[in-house]
């Protein structure tokens, strides 16, 4: 007996990305003057940061390895998927900066980790 759907089969947020791990050093920073520059609230790329969002910065090295802007990525420790929206300055490499809004206490609390991370490269290089 032989079974067929005409129905596509729907596809999830995951599966449209091929995930790829790596292991980075992830540290955390508020959109605060005296932590970034006098316009705290506009990362690197041009994105507006709001808290409450989840966001991250990654350190320019990682860019050349897929962790582009708007790039999905999954934290160890952390629940749900954090976006690239800010990138680092040079000096910084191979890690990541999670962004925490204005809660600086809890920046404090997550300190500096080494911890795995995923993240999502679209299959066959397309954006969806």
């Amino acid at each position: 007996m032989l079974l067929f759907s005409c129905k596509k089969a729907e596809e999830t947020f995951e599966n449209k990305y091929i995930w790829d791990s790596l292991n980075v050093t992830a540290t955390a920073y508020n959109s605060l003057a005296y932590q970034t520059n006098s316009n705290p609230h506009i990362t690197a790329f041009g994105d507006s940061l709001k808290p409450g969002l989840k966001y991250i910065a990654v350190s320019r090295d990682l860019l050349s390895l897929g962790l582009k802007h708007n790039t999905p990525v999954k934290i160890e420790g952390l629940e749900g998927v954090y976006v690239v929206k800010d990138k680092m300055h040079y000096r910084w490499k191979s890690r990541i900066d999670i962004y925490m809004g204005v809660d600086v206490k809890a920046a404090k609390q997550w300190g500096r980790k080494r911890v795995c991370i995923e993240y999502g490269i679209f299959k066959n290089n397309t954006i969806p």
